[in-house]
C-alpha cells in the first residue's frame, strides 16, 4: 500500500496493492498492521455504504462533538471526494483538498477527525463505502454549505442534486467556535 500526502495535515490518499488476473481482482481496503506501518493507527466503529445517482452531492458533513475520522472508497462508479479543514485555529482552516475515487483506481481517502467531508457523483451511479472511527450521533450531526464561497471548492458539478439538509446548511463563517473542532498541535 502506498500513502500519498495532501496539503492538509493528516489527510491522505491510499493506493492499495491490487492483485488481479483473468478472474478479477483482490485488494485489502483495511489491514491494521499495514496501516499502522504507514502511520495510521485506526480503529473503526461503524461501516456505511451509500449509493447515489449522477450529480448527487453529499456534504459537507462532520460531527461535533464526537468527531469521526473516515476512510472512504468507491465500490462502483466514480466520485469527486473533498475534505475541508474546519479545525478552529488551524493554520489551514477553511482549506480543502480533493481526489477522484473510482472502482477502477481503487484509491482510499483518509479524512481524520476535525475535517468536513463531501462528495459528488460523476458516473451514472456510485456505491460509496466509508468506515468511521466513531459511531454516528444524530445530536452531533453537522454540515457546512457545499458551495460556501469562502471555501471556493472546485466542484465538477454546477447544479448538484442535494438533500434539504445540505441545501440549507450554514456557511463556515456562520458557525461559532463552539460548533467546530479545535486545532491541537
Amino acid at each position: 500500500m502506498n500513502r500519498v500526502e495532501t496539503e492538509l495535515a493528516g489527510v491522505c490518499i491510499l493506493e492499495p496493492d491490487v492483485h488481479g488476473d483473468a478472474r478479477g481482482y483482490f485488494l485489502e481496503t483495511f489491514h491494521a498492521a499495514k496501516f499502522a506501518a504507514l502511520g495510521l493507527e485506526l480503529e473503526f466503529m461503524q461501516t456505511n455504504v451509500s449509493r447515489s445517482a449522477r450529480g448527487v452531492l453529499r456534504g459537507l458533513h462532520y460531527q461535533w462533538p464526537k468527531p469521526q475520522g473516515k476512510l472512504v472508497t468507491v465500490l462502483e462508479g466514480n466520485v469527486w471526494d473533498v475534505a475541508v479543514d474546519i479545525r478552529f485555529g488551524s493554520p489551514t482552516f477553511g482549506r480543502w483538498t480533493a481526489v477522484e475515487l473510482s472502482a477502477e483506481n481503487h484509491r482510499l481517502f483518509w479524512i481524520p477527525e476535525g475535517y468536513a467531508h463531501g462528495f459528488c457523483v460523476l458516473s451514472e451511479h456510485a456505491t460509496f463505502m466509508y468506515q468511521c472511527t466513531t459511531l454516528y450521533d444524530g445530536s452531533a450531526d453537522a454540515a457546512i454549505h457545499w458551495n460556501d464561497e469562502s471555501l471556493a471548492i472546485s466542484w465538477p458539478v454546477a447544479c448538484p442534486i442535494l438533500s434539504a439538509k445540505d441545501d440549507s446548511a450554514p456557511l463556515l463563517a456562520e458557525l461559532t467556535s463552539a460548533r467546530l473542532p479545535t486545532y491541537v498541535e
